[in-house]
């Protein structure tokens, strides 16, 4: 490398080269070689960068409202933490996302990028830190176990909201579907085999109350976020930080983020602690186990066309085989199924980054923070892609589903409490064996007459609690 392409720069192992175009500098370096491991560069996680520079920009203002900061330097680190947070300079945030030092690289990243844009807007060359420095200033009353932690809360609140959004307009849908099917009626199934009678709305009505009842937890995991260690430095002792840094920087976080931040109640305990993490990971969990067994349900309820359940057909997406011809597959739920086994896996990695802590300080917070991005991200993509490429297409095939109604031995738990279980049982048991339907056995016997089955077969009374 020519030696007009390359600036000098130094830390406490010594001096290397860096590229002179380079936002970044040598603590971005070293972390570039030390942690090839997963392809995943930070920049893969804009809400990652933009939590950092809201933070940045935050303390950059409450430090110099507290008069520790230079304005000229301050309003520097804010204009460049505005245009990061707008989409600038994002290939620049180029470490891995996983990484050891509890996240003092991707600090030290967003710190080197934001200080080299502050030397440009203040007219100076990148690498002069004599005049901006990324610690002394950008980094100033700040710890990476502070300004990181408090970022990530940030970023996954916000990707929360995402999938939130993505999780309800699912939920519109599957409404939708169970309108539209409300008086279409099959039989139910339990352990797979056949139960009562219902309709095939009940069936997408309990998908959109199933999947309601995890957008009120995921909303309710999601403000334990809100509590942040901003201001604890190091171990949340809050050396090096003026008594009112605190609640001033996390004010501004509040202002510049829109969301109500708040400064955790103990700080010593916040650092260390990633219960919060913990919480939406496994709400996280519990969103994806019921979305795979809503996908699993559809799978089932599709399959065939001519073997198998045949009671509603999944939109086609694309030729299902090469080898037999014509075949379609539930490729949607599919996928849904796959990244639901993901979120369950990650839920596993964050846990047990969790329970690794030690002391003051859990330095497995980088790969929690790469399993929540990768739960949270892939799940409110396959809520999307269910909801606009499976869901909205779906049909019912009411004749089949009448037919195997009709069919069912199931039908005679309805007559239960009119001939008795001794009797229903027998009439259960010759169907069955006969090959006959219900009504016909029930008639052959003389235990009811037409007009009584047809009160008691009716619809409305099978599908629903009598009066």
């Amino acid at each position: 490398m020519a030696k007009d392409s390359v600036r000098v720069e130094h830390d406490l192992l010594g001096e290397r080269d860096v590229p002179s175009e380079a936002y970044w500098g040598i603590h971005t370096l070293r972390a570039l070689e030390n942690f090839p491991i997963s392809g995943t560069p930070i920049s893969h996680y804009p809400q990652l960068i933009n939590g950092l520079c809201a933070v940045k920009q935050a303390a950059a203002m409450a430090n110099c409202e507290l008069g520790i900061l230079d304005p000229v330097i301050a309003d520097a680190i804010v204009n460049a933490c505005i245009e990061i947070r707008n989409g600038a300079l994002r290939e620049s945030f180029c470490v891995d996302a996983i990484q050891g030092g509890a996240g003092t690289s991707t600090n030290m990243n967003v710190n080197e990028v934001i200080a080299n844009r502050g030397l440009e807007l203040l007219g100076f060359q990148k690498g002069d830190y004599a005049h901006l420095h990324p610690l002394d200033h950008v980094n100033l009353s700040q710890s990476t176990n502070d300004a990181y932690p408090t970022a990530l809360s940030v970023a996954v609140h916000n990707a929360i909201g995402d999938l939130l959004t993505a999780m309800v307009a699912l939920r519109g849908a599957l409404e939708t579907k169970a309108e539209e099917f409300c008086s279409v009626l099959k039989m139910g199934r339990t352990q797979l085999q056949d139960a009562v009678p219902m309709t095939l709305g009940q069936e997408f009505t309990a998908f959109a109350v199933m999947l309601g009842e995890d957008i009120d937890r995921l909303g309710e995991a999601r403000t334990h976020l809100l509590e942040v260690n901003l201001g604890g430095t190091a171990i949340g002792t809050g050396i090096n930080t003026n008594r009112r840094y605190s609640p001033l920087a996390i004010r501004h976080l509040a202002a510049i983020t829109g969301a109500d931040f708040i400064p955790a109640q103990n700080l010593i305990e916040a650092t260390q602690d990633v219960g919060a993490f913990v919480q939406v990971s496994g709400v996280l969990k519990r969103v994806a186990v019921k979305l795979s067994k809503t996908a699993n349900d559809l799978r089932l309820l599709s399959s065939g066309p001519r073997a198998g359940f045949g009671e509603i057909n999944l939109p086609p997406r694309q030729a299902g085989s090469s080898i037999m011809p014509g075949k379609v597959n539930p490729v949607i739920p599919e996928v849904v199924n796959q990244v639901a086994f993901e979120v369950i896996g990650n839920d596993v990695t964050i846990t047990m980054a969790a329970e690794g802590g030690q002391l003051q300080l859990n330095a497995f917070e980088p790969i929690i923070a790469y399993s929540l991005f990768r739960s949270i991200g892939h799940l409110t993509q396959a809520c999307h892609t269910l909801h606009e490429r499976c869901i909205v297409g779906i049909t019912a095939n009411e004749d089949h589903l009448a037919a195997l109604v009709k069919n069912s031995i199931g039908l005679v738990t309805a007559l239960g409490p009119t001939i008795g279980y001794e009797m229903a049982t027998k009439v259960a048991q010759v169907a069955l064996s006969e090959n006959r339907g219900v009504v016909d056995v029930v008639l052959g016997l003389g235990l009811l007459s037409q007009a009584e089955l047809d009160q008691l077969l009716d619809p409305e009374q099978l599908t629903h609690p009598s009066e």
